[in-house]
């Protein structure tokens, strides 16, 4: 597999979306991916996020704020899951700093080795730095359409749109074509 030994993280909250994230799951590591799904785990050893439409449990193991810089450089990818996740991934209990899930992608999008994957309203968590896709072309869930525009970025009506390291699509339900594209970029 051309794949084994990449590693991709996906960041998670509740209300994800069910479909997509046991695909992730199935399909990563039958291609010989590393699958880590990480969130911020407010010091406790793991949490339980709960999915959107039918309460889905995933147990999350992992911390984005414990990822030092050459950790981070050990990831092919890291996507940002559709559903309401982003918007509770961008949550900060101090409104003169960037929620810790934005600054991790800040941290992500440095790197153009990473693959930045973005899915459907997965663009809510990118609100606080909209630099980081100012003038990248991208597509968005219809509803996020004004926020994308306002954030800078160029939107594109396709399913999937490649813009160099950033993979966007438009909903949950493309997370088929989504990761096949990723893992195509990965290769």
């Amino acid at each position: 597999m051309k794949n084994t030994g990449k590693k991709v993280a996906v960041l998670i909250e509740s209300d994800f979306y069910e479909h997509e994230i046991a695909y992730y799951q199935e399909k990563f590591p039958s291609e010989g991916v590393e699958l880590h799904i990480m969130s911020r785990l407010w010091g406790q050893p793991s949490l339980v996020f709960y999915g959107h439409e039918e309460r889905r449990p995933v147990t999350c193991e992992e911390s984005f704020e414990d990822i030092d810089d050459t950790m981070l450089d050990s990831f092919s990818a890291v996507i940002i899951p559709a559903g309401y996740a982003a918007d509770r991934l961008r949550y900060t209990e101090d409104i003169r700093r960037l929620p810790p899930a934005a600054e991790f992608m800040k941290r992500a999008f440095a790197r153009q080795h990473i693959i930045k994957g973005i899915i459907c309203h997965g663009l809510w968590l990118l609100a606080p730095v909209p630099e980081l896709v100012k003038g990248r072309k991208l597509v968005v869930h219809n509803n996020l359409l004004g926020g994308a525009k306002n954030m800078g970025a160029v939107y594109v009506d396709e399913d999937i749109v490649v813009d160099g390291d950033l993979v966007t699509a438009r909903t949950g339900d493309h997370h088929q074509q989504f990761v096949d594209v990723i893992l195509q970029q990965m290769g």
